[in-house]
This record gives structure tokens, C-alpha cells and sequence, in this order.
């Protein structure tokens, strides 16, 4: 049973989400904010989040953000904010979908079902292999010298994009538009960082193969 977790300060508000989505056979699971979702999160994961964005304390858009940095875990946003900068927000920081109060029922299952079928036929089923490196796509996992290593979920995007085609050279220009979207503002240091981060959690000997090409960015490359 897919189990969807209801994210909203308003408790008539989550009870009724709740009763729409338990009628149409969801399990949910109901919290008001951040510290509650990170409870359900680590107890039991969802398949979707419905998150509101006008929350006490960390708001919706920096739950998203929290979220999108360890899973891809499939975010709709429900707001009575109905502004387009809002959605444009919402979906640039890793949301599938944007839903604005008041809506139907019958919509709500309806962009349910769409976002869920749509993470259904994306989901990455190759197992890639370079030398000492595994990386299983489907569970996200990524082994090293046949010892798993825990990733990030930007960690994971990062070493990704350069296993695909090892030897190429990705500016950091690059590589901060394929992973953190071309409209990030974190700046080029963020994947400097990720990298040092990434060749630590490797090991020394592994850490060889994320190479740095002076003057242009960085490559995965088995060693000769």
C-alpha cells in the first residue's frame, strides 16, 4: 500500500487530506512540521510527501530543500499561495508538483497517481561499474572496493553524472547545472566542497579516481 505522509500545521486540514486519500486506499501518515517528519522519515519511509509551504519555524520550501539533499522521494506541495513565483519556486527546489488550495478531491488523487507513475517509469535501474566503484542507480547505493559507501543525495547526483562517461572533463558550471539546477545559487565552491567530501568518504586509494584538471574542472577516471 503506497503510504503518503501529510505534512501541514492545520489539523482539520490533514484530517480531511487523510480521509481523502485512506478512501482511495493511500496510507497516511499525519505530521505539523519539520521535527515530526524527520521522526516519520527515519521510522518508516514514504513513497510521497504533500507538504505545505506556510508552516511554523522551517517552512515548506526549506523542508524541501532538507529533503532533497538525502532522497528523491516524490514532493507535492499543497499552498494556498497560488502565485506563479511560488510554483516556480517550489518545483526549481526539487518538487514534482504544486497543488493550490482549495482542490477537489478527485484532483488530489489524480496528481497523486500522475506524480507517482511518473517516479515509477524514471526510476534509474543500471548498475554502473568502474573499476573499484559499483553504483546501483535503482537503490542508490554505491559500493567501493565491495564495501558500501553512505552518499548524499547531491553526493550521489554528483558521481553519477561523471561515471556516466568516464574520462570526460565537467566544468563546474557544469556539474552545478546538472545536479543543483541551473538557477542554484549556492556558487562553484558547493562543488568543490561535494567533491573534497565525496574523495573522503572513498578513501585515499579510490579517491584517485575523481580527478581534478586544473583549470577546468573534473573528471572520473580509473587510474592507469
Amino acid at each position: 500500500m503506497v503510504h503518503v505522509l501529510v505534512v501541514d500545521d492545520e489539523e482539520e486540514m490533514r484530517d480531511l487530506i487523510s480521509m481523502y486519500l485512506q478512501n482511495s486506499g493511500y496510507r497516511t501518515t499525519e505530521v505539523d512540521g519539520f521535527e515530526q517528519l524527520q521522526h516519520a522519515f527515519s521510522k518508516e519511509g514514504p513513497d510521497l510527501i504533500l507538504l505545505d509551504i506556510m508552516l511554523p519555524g522551517t517552512d515548506g520550501f526549506e523542508i524541501c530543500e532538507k529533503v532533497r539533499e538525502e532522497s528523491n522521494v516524490p514532493i507535492i506541495f499543497l499552498s494556498a499561495k497560488g502565485e506563479e513565483w511560488d510554483k516556480v519556486k517550489g518545483l526549481r527546489l526539487g518538487a514534482d508538483d504544486y497543488i493550490v488550495k482549495p482542490f477537489s478531491p478527485g484532483e488530489l488523487v489524480a496528481r497523486i497517481d500522475a506524480v507517482l507513475r511518473r517516479s515509477a517509469s524514471n526510476k534509474p535501474q543500471a548498475v554502473t561499474e568502474h573499476g573499484c566503484f559499483l553504483m546501483d542507480e535503482e537503490q542508490r547505493k554505491l559500493f567501493v572496493m565491495g564495501d558500501e559507501v553512505q552518499l548524499t543525495f547531491k553526493e550521489f547526483e554528483l558521481l553519477k553524472v561523471m561515471m556516466e562517461y568516464p574520462g570526460k572533463v565537467y566544468s563546474r558550471e557544469e556539474l552545478l547545472e546538472k545536479v543543483w539546477d541551473i538557477a542554484y545559487q549556492g556558487g562553484l565552491r558547493t562543488v568543490d566542497t561535494h567533491i573534497k567530501t565525496l574523495r573522503m568518504k572513498v578513501g585515499e586509494e579510490a579517491g584517485r579516481y575523481i580527478q581534478t584538471v586544473w583549470g577546468c574542472g573534473y573528471k572520473f577516471e580509473v587510474p592507469q
